[in-house]
């Protein structure tokens, strides 16, 4: 049996207490509040009524407590669909320009009990032919030298300086830009690059966007470093433009000497490069856990307003506004959806969806006090089909599958063998349930659709769209400038098999953040204005060392310090609470100890480091014991290094 909502737990004698107090506020010359006084006779008699009112009321099933909702405006938010980017791998290099088109659905594998998961794609990816035109090195403040005539007849040459310095580049071009491509870089190399852990190189992989360097993602680094021949494989980014550097045009890639990680060494001596060459074997395109539904007539008008048309398939998935398209003679009449039907006039060609029952609504119309009808929307003519060009179904927390499970392409693909997914899936959230829209509808009547104070601002952010965890609002005067609003999102992220959260992921995407922005825009107050961004995240990195239980397995209690760390310095799940560092709150390295100490492995926390970070740039400061950060800034786990020794 579903419980009860109290909408007022006061009771009987409560209600008595409540009228005499206002009596001695109201009528102090009333003096004698005895049970024998006629008055408090009437006021007893008036509680008992209330009384029994409250206990009906408070019996009210949840089918009518829904309905009350609905006459509010509060509807049950949808299912949220989780998005992934996956990686559509060639079965080799092509000459010609390979199209994966919109909408090709890759699943997961099928388990005994479990139904695969599936994907669609939800844009078209072309992966163009790509080879490298172009060699240059270029030491810091110096000027780019080429090398593309000593690779033509393979004379080696040193990558960097003879002892490489931080911000040694190796430039390389290709004929074009290849956005979203992999890349594959092929190198002969000579093993003169000494003093580096090949596993664990001082370099980084970067592109140029147009703007300036973005980090790649390196998939393989088969030289260990430029220091054998072999293959790098990167993931380029989709900004990835060709630009003019040194006079030369091309999609411009480039390999940066960074500070090497603790316990590892940098480069003694410069590798050094004889023969180079790329092509494009793959490229990563965005998909979403949803079943995408197309030119489905949902029935005739019948020319009356307040018409509901129910959809075949629902939920109806969080996302981008539906179109209506209405039988207009020869052609088709586009009619958009709306979220409400006040304020429209009369041929405003709008509708409604109420997303997780899956229906459309057209327009109402009321009767005026003079006996005419208003209409807030325009009326279908009579006997007119209705269809629904495009939309998804779908969605739910299945769809937040980890890295690595998306394998099966369901469908054949010219040239393409095989997919994957780098990232976990994240966005997939379940449908409100009776119970939480309980929770929001108080929470949205006081809000009344419009952003007046911080708290309203936080609560229709949440509202604009899914995917967001956490919204802090600053205002004027608390960081934010004169007269204008600044609201904070965290995005929801999903951390990999090793529990590290990714700060790409920690970043709003622009589809999110114009998303909120709009929504807020039609609810602020005239003259205020809103600035919806990421918060700032300060890196911090923790260098420790453990001495184990004498039974303990070294390298599990490496892995589950450094797990340990990273769940702790997590935006999201993070802080002594566990739901989410806490906005401003500084980093102090006794409360590592703490961390630390707790697991199952660890005899003795030998020594501590705190270092505060730039996760953009790599490069962290001097080891503190306090790290203090903005107000409403958080902190991000960077890199944390944890070593095991037995005493």
């Amino acid at each position: 049996m579903l419980p009860t909502p109290n909408l007022d737990d006061r009771r009987f004698q409560d209600l008595v207490d409540d009228a005499k107090r206002m009596v001695q506020r109201r009528c102090p010359e009333w003096t004698d509040h005895n049970v024998s006084d006629p008055g408090v006779t009437l006021i007893e008699t008036v509680a008992f009524m209330a009384d029994e009112l409250f206990y009906r009321l408070n019996r009210v099933p949840d089918r009518l407590y829904v309905a009350f909702l609905d006459l509010l405006g509060v509807r049950l938010h949808p299912a949220g669909a989780a998005t992934v980017d996956l990686t559509m791998w060639l079965s080799a290099p092509q000459p010609e320009t390979v199209l994966v088109p919109e909408g090709t659905e890759a699943a997961t594998a099928r388990g005994e009990a479990d139904e695969p998961v599936v994907f669609a794609t939800t844009a078209p990816l072309r992966v163009p032919p790509r080879r490298l035109a172009h060699v240059l090195t270029q030491r810091p403040g110096g000027e780019a030298v080429p090398h593309d005539e000593q690779l033509s007849f393979r004379e080696p040459f040193p990558v960097f300086a003879d002892v490489p310095q931080l911000d040694d580049v190796l430039l390389l071009g290709l004929d074009d830009s290849a956005p979203s491509c992999v890349v594959v870089l092929r190198f002969d190399s000579d093993v003169q690059g000494v003093g580096v852990d090949p596993r664990h190189p001082p370099i980084v992989w970067e592109a140029w966007d147009g703007r300036g360097w973005v980090s790649c993602d390196v998939d393989s680094d088969g030289t260990g470093g430029l220091n054998r021949p072999g293959d790098v494989v990167l993931h380029v980014p989709p900004t990835h433009t060709a630009s003019v550097l040194a006079d030369r045009r091309a999609g411009w890639l480039r390999c940066r000497v960074v500070p090497p990680d603790a316990d590892y060494t940098t480069y003694s001596a410069s590798p050094t490069v004889r023969e180079a060459s790329a092509f494009t074997i793959g490229g990563t395109v965005p998909a979403v856990h949803a079943t995408t539904v197309t030119d489905e007539v949902v029935g005739l008008s019948e020319g009356t307003y307040g018409q509901v048309f129910p959809l075949e398939h629902r939920p109806v998935v969080a996302g981008p506004a539906l179109t209506l398209e209405v039988a207009a003679g020869p052609g088709w009449d586009t009619w958009e959806e709306v979220e409400s039907f006040a304020g429209h006039e009369p041929e405003d060609q709008v509708f409604v969806v109420d997303r997780a029952a899956g229906e459309l609504q057209l327009a109402p119309a009321v009767r005026e006090p003079d006996g005419t009808l208003r209409a807030y929307g325009a009326l279908p003519p009579k006997g007119a089909p209705l269809r629904v060009p495009r939309y998804r179904t779908g969605g739910g927390p299945d769809g937040n599958v980890a890295p690595g499970a998306v394998q099966v392409l369901r469908g054949a693909v010219p040239f393409v063998d095989r997919v994957s997914n780098r990232r976990a899936a994240v966005g997939g959230v379940a449908a409100e349930t009776v119970d939480e829209a309980k929770e929001r509808g108080p929470l949205a009547l006081r809000v009344r659709d419009r952003a007046v104070t911080t708290e309203d601002y936080e609560e229709l952010a949440r509202a604009a769209t899914t995917g967001v965890a956490r919204v802090r609002c600053v205002a004027a005067g608390d960081g934010a400038d004169a007269g204008a609003v600044r609201v904070l999102v965290v995005p929801t992220a999903v951390p990999d098999a090793a529990g590290v959260l990714r700060f790409e992921d920690l970043v709003p995407t622009p589809d999110t953040l114009a998303a909120i922005a709009t929504y807020l825009d039609e609810r602020r107050p005239v003259g205020a204005r809103v600035l919806v961004e990421p918060p700032f995240y300060q890196g911090v990195t923790v260098v420790a060392r453990l001495s184990p239980r004498p039974r303990a397995d070294v390298a599990l209690l490496a892995t589950d310090a450094e797990r340990a760390l990273h769940r702790y310095f997590d935006p999201l799940v993070g802080g002594p609470d566990g739901d989410g560092w806490p906005f401003g709150r500084p980093v102090q390295a006794g409360e590592v100890y703490a961390v630390l100490q707790q697991l199952a492995g660890t005899e003795i926390v030998e020594d501590v480091k705190v270092f505060a970070a730039d996760p953009i740039t790599g490069r962290r400061g001097e080891a503190v014991q306090r790290i203090d950060i903005d107000k409403h800034a958080l902190v991000f786990s960077f890199r944390h290094q944890v070593r095991v020794t037995r005493r």
